[in-house]
């Protein structure tokens, strides 16, 4: 595959156009680790500005001072936004935009950080820009060649069973993060079962983001938590 300022373009290699790999870490700190939902309340504070929905609302006064007319409406975050218009530039234009990609990739990116620093899986505090111990990457599609500009419109549908298995995952997932935080506070170590676990159902997210908002493959999803998962 070739390389571009960090991110992987499409080619003919058999692995996901989505991959998130974490480093493991040898020893890890308890002071950090048992305060972790506190330090982290900084950093998810900005991300959630980017991740959440808000309200607008505008009411016209007149000059009596009397209300002629209020309206409201929800305004969905910025992933949110680009999926939709992403999917409609695929359907009508068959176009990705490579600064769109570049933003998508790199937001992905920053949360990827956020959570694993929340999983325990690093004491690294999550930069805005740096790499760190978390590693993801994208490929930017030939929209043309490598993406059919109808299927945006039942990816959401075709990856249900996905977001099924997900749910159970996390519950899982949950269970793994505190158990691995009273061995680090005892051990200073996060079991490495435990850790390959909360990394892949990271990873399988990132597959299932990839395939059904991010809309970057027509490659469907593999049911696995593996980095090279069996064909």
């Amino acid at each position: 595959s070739l390389q571009d300022g960090g991110m992987t373009t499409s080619s003919s290699d058999s692995r996901y156009a989505a991959r998130l790999e974490v480093d493991y870490p040898e020893q890890l700190d308890r002071f950090t680790t048992f305060f972790r939902i506190l330090w982290i309340i900084p950093i998810a504070i900005v991300f959630s500005i980017l991740s959440t929905s808000s309200e607008s609302t505008v009411t016209l006064i007149d000059e009596a001072g009397d209300v002629v007319s209020s309206a409201s409406w929800s305004s969905g975050s910025i992933a949110t936004s680009l999926a939709v218009v992403t999917a409609l530039l695929i359907i009508f234009r068959q176009r990705y935009p490579r600064w769109w990609f570049n933003f998508a990739l790199e937001l992905n990116r920053f949360g990827a950080r956020i959570g694993a620093y929340f999983a325990l899986l690093t004491d690294a505090y999550p930069s805005t820009e740096d790499e760190q111990a978390v590693h993801l990457d994208l490929d930017y599609p030939d929209v043309p060649q490598d993406l059919n500009r109808w299927l945006p419109l039942v990816k959401w549908f075709l990856a249900i069973p996905h977001y099924v298995v997900l749910f159970f995952l996390y519950i899982g997932a949950v269970f793994a993060v505190i158990i691995a935080w009273f061995a680090i506070l005892f051990t200073g170590r996060y079991p490495q079962g435990l850790f390959d676990y909360v990394v892949g159902v990271g990873r399988w997210t990132l597959r299932v983001l990839a395939y059904a908002t991010l809309l970057l493959t027509d490659k469907y999803p593999p049911f696995s938590l593996a980095v090279t998962p069996t064909e």
